[in-house]
Order: C-alpha cells, then structure tokens, then sequence
C-alpha cells in the first residue's frame, strides 16, 4: 500500500495525507485533500489547547461552531501557512539550553 501524498496548505511542501477525511462534508474533504497527516496532527494539538483553554463543552453547538471556525482559519485563513524556514519542533538540530555551553570546536 502506497502512501498519499499531499501538497500540505500548512506546511507549504508534499507530506503523507490522511489515510481518510477526518469528518464527512466539504470541509472535511478539503481537508483530506489538502493537508498532510503531519499538518492535522498539530491541529489536534492546538485544538486541545481551544477547548482547555476556553472551557468548550463540545456537546455545544457554539462550541462546536466556533473551533470549526478555528480549524479553517488554521488551515485555510489568511497566515495559515507556517513561517518560511520553519521546521518541527521533532526535526529541528538539538540547541544547548540556555546558559550551558554548546559543543566545544576543536
């Protein structure tokens, strides 16, 4: 079985595409056909942060409506795509924390 790619609208390159749309309708189709697997696991992430930090009860209708908003702005909203250059947090070098030394050069 191969693996679908995308060209990710948030990551601004091809990446493996969900294996399915992650919910049924036209948003839930754009968004299986236009962002990658590694896009909509960041979503999950700020999302969880949504919900936590306004207290949504997602059995709301206004919440419900409200981090569908959040969603598309996050994937197809002005800025959507992640900054020139940018690089996961998971692939990014290691940098030494602050105030300890780096790597000595010899």
């Amino acid at each position: 079985m191969s693996v679908r790619m995308v060209k990710c609208v948030k990551l601004g390159r091809e990446l493996p595409g969900l294996p399915k749309p992650p919910f049924p309708g036209d948003l839930g189709k754009r968004i299986f056909e236009n962002v990658s697997q590694q896009a909509w696991q960041m979503w999950q992430q700020q999302s969880t942060i949504l919900i936590n930090h306004y207290g949504l009860n997602m059995a709301d209708k206004r919440a419900q409506q409200f981090l569908r908003e959040q969603l598309e702005d996050f994937f197809f909203g002005p800025g959507a795509q992640m900054p020139e250059g940018w690089i996961p947090e998971d692939q990014a070098p290691t940098a030494p924390a602050k105030g300890m030394p780096g790597p000595q050069k010899k």
